[in-house]
C-alpha cells in the first residue's frame, strides 16, 4: 500500500503520476461521454424531424443542431482542456497548448454561426407559402456573404484572445482593403450585386428572364455571374453586375397574359355580319379553357380593310397555354366566320415587274393606241 502510495506522489514530467492518471482518466471519460451525447442528441433530432417538419420549438431545435454540428476535433480540444486543467506545463507547451485550444475554439464557434444563418435560412423557406426558389436560389449567396463576415470576425476575436494588437492590425487591414477593393473592383462590384440580388429577390431559379437582347430560364445564381438556359438550348452567362444595370422583364412572376390579335375583314361584308363579330369572337373566348374575356371592338380602316381588335387574358403563366388557347380561338373563328361568310381581308398583292415591260395595243373609240 505504501508503495502505491509513494507511486501515486513520484514526479513525473513535471506532476505527480497521480495527476497524471486523474487527468488521463478525465480525458478518456470526456472524449467517450460527449461524442456519445453528440450522437444520441443527433439521431433523436433527425427522427423527430422526420416526423415533424416544421419545428415548433425553434430555440429547441437550432440547440440540437448545433450539438450536431459540434466538430470531433473541439470534442478533442475540450477533453484535453479538462484534462490538463490541474497539471503544469513549460511556458513553451503552455503556449503551444494554449494557441491550439483557442483555435480550436474560435474554429467551432465559426462553424456553429454558419450553421445558425443556414438553419434560419431554411427555418424561413418552410414557413414560406409554396416552393420558395427564391431563398434556394439566394442561399450560396448569402452563406458566402455571411462565410466571409463569420470567419473575419474570428479570426480577429482569436488573435485577440492569443495576445495579438488587434488595432494596428485592423488599421494596415483598411488601408489594405482599400487598394484591393480598388484592383478588384469588378470583382467586388458583381460580389454586392449577388448580394443585392439574394435580399432584394428579383427572380429566382427556374423564373424566364428577358434581358435586353438575352433570353433564357434562370439555372444558377452565383457570387459573380448568373447563368440562363436560352431557349436554343445554349448556356448564356451574365454578370450580376450588368443584371443590376439592365432592365430585366421576369416572366417568372406572371400571373396571368394579357393576349392581344388583330382581325382584318374586307370592306364588302355586310354590315349586319360586321356587328355580330364582337358577340361572336367573346363567345368563343369565353368557350375556351383557361381564358377571360376583355373586350372586341372595330376600332380601324386600314388599306386591308375593317380592323376589329379582340383582347383577353390568360389565365395560366405558362407560354403553352397561350399558344393552344390562340390555336383554338384561331380555329373556332375562321370556322365561324366561314358560316357567317365574312371574308378576311387580304393584303395587296406586290406588282410583278417584267424587264423589258411587255406592251399591248388596245383599239380606242379615238383610233389612237396606248400601252398597257
Amino acid at each position: 500500500m505504501a508503495g502505491w502510495r509513494e507511486l501515486w506522489h513520484t514526479d513525473f514530467l513535471g506532476n505527480q503520476f497521480g495527476a497524471w492518471t486523474l487527468a488521463l482518466g478525465i480525458f478518456l471519460v470526456t472524449f467517450t461521454l460527449l461524442p456519445l451525447a453528440k450522437r444520441f442528441i443527433g439521431a433523436r433530432r433527425r427522427r423527430l424531424t422526420a416526423q415533424r417538419p416544421i419545428q415548433v420549438h425553434a430555440a429547441i431545435d437550432l440547440a440540437a443542431l448545433l450539438v450536431e454540428r459540434t466538430n470531433r476535433l473541439f470534442l478533442w480540444g475540450v477533453a484535453v482542456w479538462l484534462a490538463s486543467r490541474d497539471l503544469t506545463f513549460p511556458p513553451r507547451v503552455e503556449r503551444w497548448l494554449t494557441v491550439a485550444l483557442v483555435v480550436l475554439f474560435w474554429m467551432q464557434v465559426a462553424l456553429w454561426a454558419l450553421a445558425a444563418v443556414r438553419y434560419g435560412i431554411e427555418a424561413r423557406r418552410l414557413r414560406s407559402t409554396g416552393p420558395d426558389t427564391l431563398l434556394k436560389s439566394s442561399m450560396e449567396v448569402i452563406l458566402f456573404g455571411a462565410g466571409i463576415l463569420i470567419w473575419g470576425v474570428t479570426v480577429l476575436f482569436a488573435l485577440d484572445n492569443l495576445g495579438v494588437e488587434i488595432k494596428p492590425l485592423l488599421a494596415g487591414l483598411g488601408i489594405g482593403g482599400i487598394a484591393l477593393a480598388l484592383a478588384v473592383q469588378t470583382v467586388l462590384g458583381d460580389l454586392l450585386a449577388s448580394l443585392s440580388i439574394a435580399l432584394d429577390k428579383p427572380f429566382g431559379i427556374g423564373d424566364f428572364l428577358t434581358l435586353d437582347d438575352c433570353q433564357g430560364s434562370v439555372e444558377h445564381i452565383g457570387v459573380k455571374s448568373t447563368r440562363l438556359r436560352s431557349l436554343g438550348g445554349e448556356q448564356i452567362i451574365i454578370s450580376n453586375g450588368d443584371i443590376l444595370k439592365a432592365r430585366v422583364r421576369n416572366f417568372g412572376r406572371l400571373r396571368e397574359r394579357r393576349a392581344l390579335f388583330l382581325l382584318d375583314v374586307h370592306y364588302e361584308t355586310a354590315v349586319a355580319a360586321l356587328a355580330s363579330v364582337p358577340r361572336v369572337v367573346r363567345e368563343i373566348i369565353e368557350a375556351t379553357p383557361d381564358t377571360r374575356f376583355e373586350r372586341c371592338h372595330l376600332l380601324r380602316y386600314t388599306d386591308k380593310g375593317l380592323q376589329f381588335e379582340a383582347v383577353y387574358f390568360v389565365t395560366r403563366s405558362d407560354y403553352k397555354a397561350y399558344a393552344d388557347a390562340q390555336q383554338s380561338i384561331n380555329l373556332r373563328i375562321l370556322e365561324r366566320f366561314r358560316v357567317m361568310e365574312v371574308t378576311f381581308a387580304a393584303a395587296a398583292p406586290t406588282p410583278v415587274r417584267l424587264h423589258p415591260p411587255l406592251a399591248a395595243p388596245v383599239a380606242e373609240s379615238s383610233g389612237q393606241q396606248r400601252l398597257l
